[in-house]
């Protein structure tokens, strides 16, 4: 009979996950598949700023303006780096857009009226966790960091300048175009052929999405929340233990303030930040839509990186509020 209520606990938190996820993850489909018909050579992603710091600042920046949560935003960060834009610049917006962008924000608000201190922090912190992972990242040569099939679209969106035509698979060795030529903007396909692309990309995200959303279900619901709320109150056990309850919950980050409502009074400050700050950037959920990115070494690194970034964060919120 547990088992029995354990299954079905699962079935309810997996439908409730998935039907959450996958309207931004439609939104995020559509906003590449507009970016790719509006520009299909990518030219305006080649100009984003590709410095170490200003680069993943005005990828942050994007999400101010693109209403997708985490699910939503790899879509469209996989359509920035196959159209040319600077690695740091892309993730900058696929880290930090999550908590950016104007409907968790508004939900951050409404959520916590009261808390000025939180509406300020979590941006703030998005926009810091976000770079100290683009930065590290940066240490990867992208033939390590990214995946070998985007990295292929990614340098045949470069031009003959700046790849060879071996680097782009042409099947010549050894020649580089002379001298930089500009390179026209291709032609725009037509609606039905954005259409077919778009459906393709949606059905393939979608279906990891699903693996992703049971597998979050699964867990959940065989480890009580209780156990890691227990621990509310230590500076920073707490922060340890809401930082898991985000990766084990994985909520989008649309709905996530909502549900930390439920909680807040019985953890620290720093502990409430964690949890809205490392759930829009890795949880259980989001592994397999990241794969279609990362190559196993980034995302290991992209994990690590976030959990310690935001575990410092956290530790230095209670430190200042406790």
């Amino acid at each position: 009979m547990d088992v029995l209520v354990r299954l079905n606990t699962a079935w309810a938190l997996f439908q409730g996950l998935l039907l959450e996820a996958l309207p931004f993850l439609l939104i995020g489909v559509l906003i590449a598949s507009l970016a790719r018909w509006f520009s299909p050579g990518g030219a305006w992603l080649r100009r984003l700023p590709a410095h170490p710091i200003g680069g993943p600042l005005s990828g942050a920046a994007l999400g101010f303006a693109l209403p997708a949560c985490e699910c939503g935003n790899v879509p469209v960060a996989r359509r920035l780096l196959v159209g040319g834009a600077p690695v740091g610049t892309a993730l900058g917006f696929l880290f930090a857009a999550p908590v950016l962008n104007p409907i968790v924000i508004a939900s951050t608000w409404a959520a916590f009226p009261d808390q000025p201190w939180l509406l300020l922090a979590r941006p703030l912190g998005a926009v810091l966790v976000a770079l100290v992972l683009a930065l590290l990242l940066r240490l990867l040569p992208e033939g390590e960091l990214l995946r070998a099939d985007l990295l292929e679209e990614r340098q045949l969106a470069q031009p003959l300048a700046t790849v060879s035509l071996l680097e782009r698979r042409s099947g010549l060795i050894g020649l580089t175009a002379p001298t930089p030529l500009a390179q026209p903007e291709p032609a725009r396909g037509s609606w039905r052929e954005v259409l077919e692309h778009g459906s393709r990309e949606f059905l393939n995200l979608a279906l990891l999405l699903v693996a992703g959303c049971a597998l979050a279900a699964l867990v959940q619901a065989s480890l009580p929340r209780q156990w890691l709320l227990a621990v509310g109150g230590a500076p920073t056990l707490s922060v340890l233990a809401l930082m898991a309850l985000s990766l084990v919950l994985s909520v989008c980050s649309s709905v996530d303030a909502f549900l930390a409502l439920g909680f807040a009074a019985q953890i620290t400050p720093g502990a409430l930040l964690a949890f809205l700050l490392l759930g829009p950037v890795i949880d259980i959920k989001l592994v397999g839509l990241l794969g279609l990115l990362f190559r196993p070494r980034g995302l290991l690194l992209t994990t690590v990186g976030a959990c310690l970034a935001v575990l410092l964060i956290g530790q230095w919120v209670n430190l200042w509020r406790l």
